[in-house]
């Protein structure tokens, strides 16, 4: 440990985003009587993912409930107890599972509050991992943040940090209106260094509100979950070469801080966005039309040219790079060109 003007420092407590994701929910069930967790395997097996360890020995079958493989089913019953003054955290095994439910969550729950003129809340959770991950095939891949971050009366988190992960399951947990919470399978055992103030059981992370990962002046890139990661690395070996990225945690994708990231963008003149889903209608495509929209006209007419979207390809365009032989080598606004590419009708411009 080393002294600091007559100050000890302590070493960072290191934690996994399995472990903070586990701490939220503790906390929050030990403060308010009316949180439960329900979903498959939550309980006697402490969750498929072990997100849930010890909460069933510590809360009981009252307060965590293990239900049968039927997602339409539990996440009716949650959204039910929601609208009868309950705090359900719904969790699903995965989010691709979400869609056997997506009539629940989307026209019962993220509906509700409007179609009752502001009388009726639904303070649920639904929670679980999101994207792709190893070895899962195409039906368990899929990134589902520009799915329910385009449907209105949800709000849409997604942690990548261990402290993102403990703040927004929390803020989730309190906040009266549907929240879903995009967790990653890839990131649960990863640890991270966790702050003193993300200790405490009173830590929160707003809603709606990101993080600037990384200071830069030359390019903003901006990121959510896993993908982060990706960026502070490459930002790294950029700033080797001169070029400093300002790496920016969106940690929401709606309500969208697009003011952090507008303001960035004003001081770098530079955007690229990254993400793990789709290219089309995805999280950065969203990003880049308000990004032009409402930025000054003086920074739309000069550099329109510098803003790119990066997204995973998906198997057919990953046959397609393969069999042609090349590789990534130019981005022009939203396409990906291939050596010898004449902006065909590809559908990628």
């Amino acid at each position: 440990m080393a002294a600091v003007s007559g100050l000890v420092r302590r070493p960072l407590r290191q934690v996994t985003v399995r472990d903070a994701i586990n701490q939220g929910m503790d906390e929050e069930l030990e403060r308010d009587e009316k949180v439960f967790l329900l979903g498959e395997e939550v309980a006697q097996y402490d969750g498929a993912y072990k997100v849930s360890r010890g909460l069933w020995k510590k809360y009981g079958d009252k307060r965590i409930i293990d239900t049968p493989i039927s997602e339409m089913g539990f996440a009716g019953i949650a959204v039910g107890a929601a609208m009868a003054g309950l705090r359900p955290i719904c969790e699903f095994m995965t989010f691709n599972f979400s869609m056997q439910a997506i009539d629940q969550v989307i026209n019962s729950a993220a509906k509700t509050y409007y179609m009752s003129g502001g009388l009726q809340p639904v303070p649920i959770v639904f929670r679980g991992p999101n994207g792709a991950s190893a070895g899962v095939a195409a039906q368990h891949s899929q990134c589902f943040a520009a799915w329910y971050g385009h449907c209105p009366g949800l709000k849409v988190v997604s942690p990548w940090s261990s402290e993102d992960a403990k703040g927004l399951i929390k803020s989730a947990i309190r906040d009266n209106n549907p929240v879903v919470v995009l967790e990653n399978e890839l990131m649960y055992g990863v640890p991270f260094e966790f702050p003193a103030e993300a200790q405490s059981k009173d830590f929160l992370i707003p809603i709606g509100k990101a993080k600037i990962e990384r200071q830069g002046t030359h390019i903003t890139v901006v990121s959510h979950s896993r993908p982060v990661g990706h960026c502070i690395e490459a930002a790294t070996v950029l700033s080797k070469e001169g070029i400093e990225c300002e790496v920016i945690n969106m940690r929401t994708i709606r309500p969208m801080d697009i003011e952090t990231i507008e303001a960035s963008v004003m001081k770098t003149n530079h955007l690229i966005t990254v993400e793990g889903g789709w290219p089309q209608f995805g999280v950065g495509a969203e990003i880049c039309a308000r990004i032009m929209e409402g930025i000054s006209e003086k920074l739309v007419l000069e550099y329109s040219q510098a803003v790119i979207n990066i997204v995973y390809l998906n198997t057919y365009w990953i046959r397609r790079l393969k069999a042609r032989g090349g590789q990534m080598t130019t981005f022009n606004l939203s396409c990906i060109q291939f050596p010898g590419c004449s902006r065909c009708s590809c559908h990628w411009c």
